[in-house]
């Protein structure tokens, strides 16, 4: 076992100091790691694995806390929970990278060849894959090192050779000549959802182009006037009259002279434009379809860089932007283009290198997604369904999964999983396997890798031993409980992983899929280099503390919303940080060498103690039931009022009372109140808050080597009490209706008042008589009454409260006019609050569909606000006489 580092609590709290001690101690102490134990249910998460291209963002803190609370509490709720790390290769990414590094030194990756470059990409990764680890370690994650898997390691690319081999197996991964997304800037297929879509603004380009017969002319239009050089038809609908007559015969294409033949499709919009289209079946998805449907010629008039190649005739050599003005110039010239008309149209960028996407004819891998789409449709309409949080997100990802077309996973790269694919040299056959040829010296393996997201899609299982069906950890872990993630890829990478955890091992790959929104700046734009905006989360440490980030971030928003950033509300958890440290500073130096063994809550208790062992009985019932649903923000909200209001403000200052009394037993009772007060809530923040709530529990008396693996608290019935609930609130609302009259009147606590206390009840009165001494302590009266049939002295400040009425002779302060304008204010106030329960006890929507209880308390309301303000008025009138 790892040993304990200084544990002297200094007179300050210093985040950074505090925080540096603990994880080394965890991770050696191995309080992370699962442990195998079969008398144990086990509970695992895998990470999202970051990519191995730069330091972890503000996203990847907030993704990784809230995994982290789950994690941690499962841990204490006697889970053998695993939590398993690891990295993404992230291959165009990385190759990015690492070509913008060799560029510097004025090379290129085919300088170096293809093995030179690999292993400057493993040293990048290696690199980069240490700063991740610094930062998790900063942020405070609980996860099992042991188990840290990478994309690339040799498990996992065992699994994706076996997946990609029964894919092929089944005939559901196929080769073949297909419009994909191209990045003329890396030279690489996209899939789909790599594309970003972004509003631009460009033209339409109507042109004419001539029939073969002389006989006049079709219309045209394009936003794409380079692709027309390799158009090889024009398509109308087969139903419009006005273009009935010239189907089956040709038109010439202006500038190259070819003629192209006009095809009928049901494809084609009459309403849209001239009700013609163009068709370049190389260039164009849709064109593609209607092409392989009328057997058209595919003519590509552009290279792999965007340029246009020898099939564009004089344009040959141009980019693609430069010939598209070209070629304006001169279909104007020859009078071919007519019109061109102002756009703004949705164009493909693509999301690593930005660069404009140009659907490309090219041969790729594709897997046939209908057979496994079904199957992923199947399993959400059946019970063991991957449940999403909110559930609003299992529409999305539906809806993509219904309308998903095939996908291409084929990637012109050198830094990924090599496709295990190889072509006879002399015979073109191709040959799939787990394994290379036998003869191999006759084969040629296929040079193209696989897209990130096929083996990122196998992380749930690949991450734990599979294909090895037998391995213990894929037996005992998967499938996993919970996935934490950003909305932003629910296509990307939950889809695929849904679909190929249902395929390859029967089962959904998790439970439940946390939907996290994205971290934007204070003004709500998303955070990014050329704002300029951005936050590194290491940053936010280095000033607070990960403490105060983790809290900031797991409590600001509800599942599913995107969180804004504020400096200054991460400021105010530091102050939590902060009121906690004195809180349980004024404790331990309160404990008096109390030992955990001799914590004993079974004797006398005081009102405080009743009722803070009450109220937190209360809360960890409600932290416990929103952290199973999820609700961190009503946590952070149930712990922080908690911590600052009950337990810091109210009961530390009542605790002073026995602690610094005679009463030997008042006073251990305090103690052992103490002790296990800040015990147990120190156990519910800490999943929040990990680096605070060691350092207080390890000064606390308490059995164990680490709060990491100490039991998570159960409400304990016993401890409920709720007359003591009744006394606390009296007490609490005559000291604050005290405090307030002080300050409306300018009165200092520290001066005396006399204080006179009427009870409405023989019952209240023994409430008050209960807690005379806190009245003593915390309202300051020189003389303080207590009785049922007080007669409220002249010319007295007066409050109103539920059961009670508070009067305050205070002839040489009291301003009498101000007096009654308060009185007045607060009649005004209390009408209002009648007229607004009378109103809704007056909606026979409400009384009808509000459960009884909620109904008899709004009666009890309007009970209580009319009796007050009877009670206002009579006092009115008597200041008034």
């Amino acid at each position: 076992m790892s040993e304990k580092p200084n544990t002297t609590m200094p007179p300050k709290y210093d985040p950074q100091a505090t925080e540096a001690k603990w994880y080394p101690y965890w991770v050696n102490g191995k309080f992370f790691e699962a442990t195998g134990d079969e008398t144990k249910q086990p509970y695992t998460i895998v990470i999202p694995p970051p990519n191995v291209t730069g330091r972890l963002h503000l996203g990847h803190a907030w993704d990784t806390t809230l995994q982290d609370i789950l994690i941690r509490v499962k841990r204490m709720q006697g889970y053998d929970a695993l939590w398993l790390p690891g990295m993404d290769h992230a291959g165009i990414a990385t190759q990015a990278k690492v070509e913008g590094k060799l560029r510097e030194q004025g090379l290129s990756r085919h300088d170096l060849g293809r093995e030179k470059f690999l292993e400057k990409s493993w040293d990048w990764k290696g690199e980069y894959a240490d700063f991740i680890r610094e930062q998790w370690a900063k942020l405070g994650l609980s996860l099992d090192y042991s188990r840290e898997r990478f994309t690339l390691d040799d498990g996992l690319s065992e699994a994706v050779r076996e997946v990609f081999v029964r894919l092929y197996e089944e005939g559901l991964i196929y080769r073949g000549e297909y419009i994909i997304n191209w990045d003329p800037q890396t030279k690489t297929a996209l899939s789909d959802i790599e594309v970003i879509y972004k509003d631009v603004q460009g033209a339409f380009y109507h042109m004419k182009y001539p029939l073969a017969d002389g006989d006049g002319h079709i219309e045209v239009a394009t936003t794409r006037p380079e692709t027309m050089l390799g158009d090889t038809a024009v398509a109308v609908h087969p139903n419009d009259e006005r273009y009935r007559h010239l189907i089956g015969k040709k038109a010439i294409l202006p500038i190259v002279g070819r003629e192209i033949e006009i095809v009928a499709d049901d494809y084609v919009d009459m309403e849209f434009g001239s009700g013609a289209v163009k068709i370049t079946p190389a260039h164009d998805p849709n064109d593609f379809e209607i092409g392989n449907r009328h057997n058209l010629e595919r003519i590509l008039v552009m290279d792999e860089s965007g340029t246009m190649n020898e099939n564009a005739g004089k344009y040959k050599g141009l980019d693609r932007f430069q010939c598209r003005k070209q070629i304006v110039k001169d279909l104007q010239d020859e009078g071919i283009l007519f019109k061109i008309e102002e756009h703004t149209h949705s164009v493909g960028h693509s999301e690593r290198s930005d660069a404009v996407v140009e659907p490309y004819l090219s041969t790729q891998w594709f897997v046939k997604m209908g057979p496994l789409a079904e199957e992923a449709i199947k399993l959400q309409q059946s019970d063991g369904k991957v449940n999403f949080v909110p559930d609003r997100f299992e529409k999305t990802y539906m809806h993509w999964i219904e309308n998903i077309r095939d996908w291409c996973i084929s990637r012109q790269l050198w830094w990924g999983h090599r496709i295990p694919a190889w072509f006879h040299k002399e015979t073109g056959e191709i040959y799939v396997g787990r394994k290379e040829p036998d003869d191999i010296e006759n084969w040629q393996q296929d040079e193209d890798v696989l897209d990130t997201w096929f083996s990122s899609a196998l992380w749930p299982f690949s991450t734990m031993g599979w294909p090895d069906n037998e391995a213990a950890d894929y037996k005992r872990y998967y499938s996993t409980d919970a996935l934490v993630t950003g909305y932003d890829i629910i296509y990307f990478w939950v889809a695929r992983m849904i679909f190929q955890g249902q395929h390859f091992t029967g089962q959904r790959p998790f439970k439940d899929v946390l939907i996290h929104g994205l971290v934007r700046d204070a003004e709500g734009r998303k955070m990014s280099k050329s704002l300029g905006n951005g936050v590194d989360p290491m940053d936010v440490i280095d000033k607070y503390g990960a403490d105060a980030l983790r809290f900031f971030l797991s409590t600001g928003s509800s599942p599913g919303n995107d969180l804004r950033f504020y400096w200054e509300k991460v400021e105010a958890n530091w102050n939590f940080g902060n009121k906690i440290w004195n809180a349980s500073r004024f404790a331990l130096m309160n404990m008096d060498g109390l030992k955990y063994e001799n914590i004993d809550l079974t004797g006398n208790k005081s009102i405080a103690d009743q009722w803070i062992l009450t109220k937190l009985q209360m809360t960890i019932e409600h932290v416990t039931k929103f952290i199973d649903t999820y609700e961190f923000g009503e946590v952070g909200r149930a712990l922080y009022n908690f911590i600052w209001d009950d337990f810091c403000d109210w009961y530390i200052e009542m605790a002073k009372l026995p602690l610094n009394g005679e009463d030997g037993e008042a006073k251990q009772m305090t103690r052992s109140v103490l002790a296990y007060v800040l015990d147990q809530t120190m156990r519910l923040l800490h999943p929040f808050m990990p680096f605070i709530t060691e350092e207080v529990w390890q000064h606390l008396p308490h059995e164990g080597e680490s709060i990491t693996v100490a039991s998570w608290p159960v409400k304990d019935d016993t401890l409920m009490n709720e007359q003591g609930m009744k006394d606390m609130q009296l007490l609490q609302d005559i000291i604050r209706s005290i405090r307030n009259t002080r300050s409306e009147l300018n009165v200092p606590m520290s001066k005396e008042i006399t204080l006179y206390i009427k009870a409405d009840s023989e019952e209240v009165l023994k409430q008050l008589e209960r807690g005379k001494a806190y009245i003593d302590r915390f309202c300051n009266p020189s003389e303080l009454k207590l009785a049922t049939d007080l007669i409220a002295p002249e010319k007295s400040m007066s409050s109103v409260l539920s059961g009670v009425e508070l009067y305050m002779p205070l002839a040489d302060l009291l301003d009498l006019d101000a007096e009654i304008t308060r009185l007045n204010n607060e009649l005004k106030r209390l009408d209002g609050e009648v007229m607004r329960v009378q109103k809704k006890l007056a909606n026979e929507g409400f009384i009808s569909k509000a459960p009884e209880k909620v109904v008899a308390e709004e009666k009890a309301k309007e009970k209580d606000y009319i009796e007050q303000r009877e009670k206002v008025q009579l006092r009115l009138n008597e200041l008034k006489n």
